[in-house]
């Protein structure tokens, strides 16, 4: 897999966390999340990414959406989360924080296992029902 490929994958992977995020103050419309994200180049998705996305997220029961009239143009939908949707966030907060902290004593270590993060990392790992060993 070339770096394109990896990064390609790494942001798909992430990018139903960072909607997620963005919606757990207020409902948004879609073009509304495509400008946000675009504030975080890594995030960056086009109107054709993310709506595939948000239409999964809503059949998946985590969002639901109203249409909206606009004060300027046509009617908007916004997207909002749902119950399970912020159960849902806040399992993958605290597993994206334990991914992050096993990386970063990954990289102060060199690659040697540091006993505080990894027992850390199993604690956040099984508060949000992830795996660990």
């Amino acid at each position: 897999m070339d770096e394109s490929d990896w990064l390609a994958q790494t942001r798909r992977g992430v990018l139903e966390l960072g909607l997620l995020m963005l919606l757990r103050k207020d409902s948004r419309y879609g073009y509304e999340l495509v400008t946000a994200l675009a504030r975080w180049p890594a995030l960056e998705v086009s109107e054709g990414t993310l709506y595939p996305l948000l239409r999964r997220l809503e059949r998946s029961g985590l969002l639901t959406s109203s249409w909206r009239e606009s004060p300027s143009g046509p009617p908007r939908k916004y997207y909002s989360l749902t119950n399970a949707g912020r159960r849902q966030l806040d399992r993958k907060a605290i597993q994206w924080e334990a991914i992050g902290l096993a990386i970063a004593d990954l990289k102060r270590s060199e690659g040697a296992e540091d006993s505080r993060g990894s027992r850390r990392l199993k604690v956040q790992l099984k508060s949000a029902g992830g795996a660990s060993r």
